[in-house]
C-alpha cells in the first residue's frame, strides 16, 4: 500500500513557569506530507536499518519482518528467541551492532517468560545473514525483575559512541522497585556489547548493588536516543496521569519515580512531590500525558526548521511530537500528525536523513514524513 496525505502542524512555545511546568500555546502552522510505505504491520515495535536498501521490523507477539527495497517481504525471520507476549510484554527493539557490517551481530530486547506465567527484559544477539538469525544467545537477563505483572519492561536499547550497550527496565508496575538499587526494576543499564559490566559503572564495589545500574527512579522508559553532540544518551518516559518526562541519562543519578512526579494517581490523588533534594528534575514533563514512544534527535538537511529537535512518538495523544531545545532548556514543541489518530511506536532517522516511523495497531503502518516545500 502506497498513500500520500497531507498533515497539519501545530506549533508551540514552552514558558518555564515557578512550579516548574511547561506551559504550551499555538504560535503557528506549517504543512509536511507523510507517505505510508506499507500496512500489514501486527502492532510494530522497532525499525532498524541494516543498510539503504534492507530493513527490519520486530512485531510486538515476537515476529521479525524485513523490508526490502521498500517493500515488506512476505514471511518472518526466523531464529528470533521465544518472547512472553502478554500485556505489554513480547519482541522490543531491534539494533545492528556498531560493526554490523564485519560481525553481523543483530541485538534484540524482549519479554523473556520467566516463572509460571511471567516475564523479565532481556537483551541478546545472533548473526543476521541472507534473512535469517542464527546461535541467538542471551547477554542480560533482568532476572530480578521477573514478575507476571506483564506491564512496564521498557526493552529500548541504544550503543553510545564508545560501544556500551544501554537498556531500559521498567518499574514492572511496583512503583517502590525503582528507588531499590539491588534490583534492575525502574532503571537504565550499561554493560559491554557481550554483557560484562563495565568497570567504571557508578554502583561498581557498592556490596549488595546492581552493579549493571547506570541511572535509576525511572517508570517505564520508551525512547531513548543519543544526542548530536555530546554523545549522551536521552530518553523519554511514561508518568501514570501525566508526568510523562524527557530526561538526560548520567551516571549514578536518581530520577525520582515515584518520590518526586508531576503524575498523578489514575483516580486522582497526587503521587509524591514534584521535587526534592537528591532527585533530579525531568528537562521537560507532559501533563497531560502524551505517552511518549520511540525517540530520534533529527540531524542532517531533510528539515533545516527542526534541525537537533527530538523527535518522540505519542501512543495516547496519538501524534508525532517534536521539542526543540537550546542546550538541555526545551523552548518550543511542534505537534504532527494529530488528524491521522495513530499511536505512534517507533521514531527512527533513516541513512537517507528522512524521519520513519510505526504506527502501534493490528494493521501498524511504516510511514515516511517528507519535509515541507
Amino acid at each position: 500500500m502506497r498513500s500520500l496525505t497531507t498533515i497539519t502542524l501545530t506549533i508551540f512555545s514552552l514558558c518555564a513557569c515557578a512550579d516548574n511546568t511547561a506551559t504550551l500555546a499555538p504560535k503557528s502552522n506549517d504543512s509536511a506530507a507523510v507517505t505510508a510505505l506499507t500496512d500489514g504491520l501486527h502492532h510494530p515495535w522497532s525499525l532498524a536499518f541494516l543498510s539503504n536498501d534492507e530493513w527490519l521490523i520486530t512485531e510486538r507477539a515476537g515476529t521479525l519482518r524485513q523490508v526490502k527495497d521498500g517493500t515488506l517481504q512476505g514471511g518472518t525471520v526466523e531464529g528470533v528467541p521465544e518472547v512472553a507476549a502478554i500485556g505489554q510484554g513480547g519482541l522490543f527493539d531491534v539494533l545492528p551492532h556498531p560493526n554490523f557490517a564485519n560481525n553481523q551481530r543483530l541485538y534484540l530486547s524482549y519479554a523473556k517468560p520467566c516463572g509460571e506465567e511471567g516475564g523479565t527484559t532481556a537483551v541478546g544477539y545472533g548473526r543476521y545473514e541472507n534473512g535469517t538469525l542464527t546461535d541467538f544467545q542471551d547477554v542480560y537477563v533482568a532476572e530480578a525483575a521477573c514478575t507476571d505483572t506483564a506491564k512496564h519492561f521498557g526493552g529500548r536499547i541504544l550503543f553510545d559512541n564508545d560501544g556500551y550497550l544501554f537498556l531500559t527496565i521498567g518499574d514492572r508496575g511496583q512503583r517502590e522497585r525503582a528507588q531499590n538499587t539491588q534490583d534492575p526494576a525502574g532503571s537504565v543499564i550499561r554493560l559491554h556489547d557481550d554483557g560484562r559490566i563495565p568497570e567504571d559503572n557508578p554502583l561498581v564495589g557498592q556490596p549488595d548493588n546492581a552493579t549493571e545500574i547506570w541511572s535509576w527512579g525511572h517508570r517505564n522508559p520508551q525512547g531513548l536516543a543519543l544526542h548530536p553532540q555530546t554523545g549522551k544518551p536521552w530518553l523519554n518516559e511514561h508518568g501514570p496521569r501525566g508526568g510523562d518526562e524527557i530526561n538526560v541519562v548520567k551516571p549514578g543519578v536518581n530520577y525520582g519515580w515515584p518520590v518526586i512526579t508531576y503524575g498523578r494517581e489514575y483516580y486522582g490523588p497526587s503521587i509524591g512531590e514534584t521535587e526534592k533534594q537528591g532527585y533530579a528534575q525531568p528537562l521537560l514533563h507532559w501533563t497531560p500525558s502524551i505517552a511518549p514512544s520511540g525517540m530520534a534527535f533529527i540531524t542532517g538537511s531533510r528539515y533545516p526548521d527542526w534541525e537537533g529537535h527530538t523527535a518522540n512518538g505519542a501512543l495516547k495523544l496519538q501524534h508525532l511530537n517534536m521539542v526543540a531545545f537550546d542546550g538541555q532548556q526545551p523552548v518550543s514543541e511542534v505537534r504532527l500528525l494529530q488528524d491521522r489518530k495513530q499511536r505512534i511506536r517507533d521514531v527512527r532517522q533513516g541513512p537517507d536523513g528522512y524521519l520513519y516511523l510505526l504506527t502501534d495497531s493490528n494493521n501498524g503502518q511504516l510511514l515516511k514524513l517528507n519535509p515541507a516545500e
